[in-house]
């Protein structure tokens, strides 16, 4: 039988992952010379690398490890689903228990009439269906013209050819010649970076009035839907002012243009409440699933179709699919991390315990005299790195600069802290404890201390 070997000296692994592992969204290169960090077990909201090291995740792993590593659960469930039936599809008019059971337990906890579940493998796969669901289902109105999608800049919707340009970020449209034709796009509703002199309550209704201004741009015979993440999440954790949503729905509802929600991050607790859509007040026609679906621990992803769309998609033979749509192994995982969450009250722990405990904590952070911005919602929060607070400035360097240096420190602390810029942001496993985020807040904070003294010997505290 061959083994996977974690017995290796960090070096040797390090070097034979250099000669034939394609990192995603790296620079192999440059990561060569470095040598990439070897993780070798993980337990509750820690890693523990081949050094022997213990990490604190304060990022869940890509906001995914909602319930924490190490769950034996789970992957008893896998073993037993791959002893069972390890494998089949769901396109020869077929099904399986575990895609009926995890259908039916996503119907039960959606919010509405989400009723439907089209399965895919994770979240950017699910915002390709969403493409074609949404086109095929106003062709099969009788309007084919429709079939415009906007969206909005620095928005995350995955990294395939669809989800790509369903994103906002221009850096990815860079490469590919994308984005595809029929994606259009209107300004993020991010205050501290784009608000100016205005109020947040005035510039939430301003973006999402941008929402208007394009669909009659385009032609309201022509917009088929508008997508969102509830919290922009890779963008760097942006959450919109209270006077935005409720202005959105409604100009949603005008037009009759479909509202999808992208969950793949806020979606199973990560907000307090089961979806960001609930959090924010938005009724979706789709919700884009994936990430806390399974808390990571197998891939899979979908979309959860209101009864409206699924009724006219039902008429018609929707020609797509994948090879592993529904795999039941990673419904029965799945479903295993919807119990779990649901028994234990996870949810409840976010909304009632963990999530005001850190954003106490999380707020304290202001204080600093490199941060500008602290924002959270539930278990997702960012704060802004600037060399003036009150005029909220942007540093002279090329943006990211200081917020890599941050990062790199808190690698350093063994606290993993990602930077979106010279944002940085955490999403911990929602069952993070007191005395974990006590930790967490201690690490981040001793690492804005030596990024702030870095920033400064390198002369970077220089506004823009």
């Amino acid at each position: 039988m061959n083994k996977i070997t974690n017995h290796l000296p960090t070096a040797e692994l390090q070097a034979i992952d250099a000669a034939h592992h394609m990192h995603p969204f790296t620079a192999d290169g440059e990561l060569k010379q470095k040598g990439a960090r070897v993780i070798t077990s993980a337990s509750g909201v820690y890693l523990k690398d081949s050094e022997g090291e213990e990490v604190l995740d304060a990022m869940a792993g890509l906001w995914c490890v909602n319930i924490g590593y190490g769950r034996d659960e789970l992957a008893d469930v896998a073993a037993r689903q791959m002893r069972e039936l390890p494998y089949y599809n769901t396109f020869f008019q077929t099904t399986h228990v575990p895609a009926i059971a995890l259908a039916q337990k996503l119907a039960e906890l959606a919010p509405g009439d989400l009723n439907h579940v089209f399965y895919a493998n994770g979240g950017s796969d699910a915002n390709d269906t969403n493409i074609r669901m949404v086109r095929t289902y106003w062709a099969e109105k009788g309007q084919p013209e429709r079939d415009v999608i906007i969206s909005r800049w620095n928005a995350y919707h995955g990294s395939t050819v669809g989800g790509t340009s369903l994103g906002g970020m221009k850096g990815m449209h860079g490469q590919g010649s994308l984005p595809i034709p029929g994606i259009e796009f209107i300004d993020q509703p991010h205050w501290w970076a784009e608000g100016g002199d205005t109020t947040p309550e005035e510039f939430g209704l301003e973006r999402a009035q941008q929402l208007e201004a394009k669909i009659n741009e385009v032609g309201a015979d022509k917009v088929a839907a508008f997508i969102a993440e509830p919290v922009q999440g890779a963008g760097g954790v942006i959450i919109a002012p209270d006077t935005y949503w409720p202005e959105i729905q409604r100009i949603c509802d005008k037009y009759d243009i479909l509202l999808i929600a992208d969950e793949v991050i806020c979606g199973f607790g990560r907000t307090g409440n089961w979806f960001g859509s609930q959090t924010v007040g938005i009724t979706p026609d789709i919700m884009t699933i994936a990430k806390g679906l399974s808390s990571g621990y197998a891939p899979i992803g979908g979309s959860i179709v209101n009864d409206k769309v699924a009724a006219v998609l039902a008429a018609t033979e929707f020609n797509h699919g994948y090879t592993y749509s529904g795999h039941p192994v990673a419904c029965a995982v799945a479903l295993e991390n919807l119990r779990i969450i649901e028994e234990e009250k996870i949810v409840d722990h976010v909304r009632d315990v963990a999530a005001p405990y850190l954003a106490e904590k999380w707020h304290s952070l202001a204080d600093h005299p490199m941060v500008g911005e602290t924002k959270i919602v539930g278990l997702m929060a960012s704060l802004a790195l600037t060399p003036n607070k009150e005029t909220r400035a942007a540093f002279a360097s090329d943006a990211g600069t200081v917020g890599y240096i941050t990062r790199e420190c808190s690698f350093g602390n063994n606290l993993i802290m990602r930077h979106v810029g010279d944002r940085m942001i955490i999403a911990p496993p929602l069952v993070i404890t007191t005395a974990e985020i006590d930790i967490l807040i201690e690490r981040a904070r001793k690492s804005l201390d030596q990024a702030y003294e870095k920033v400064k010997a390198q002369g970077l505290f220089v506004e823009a």
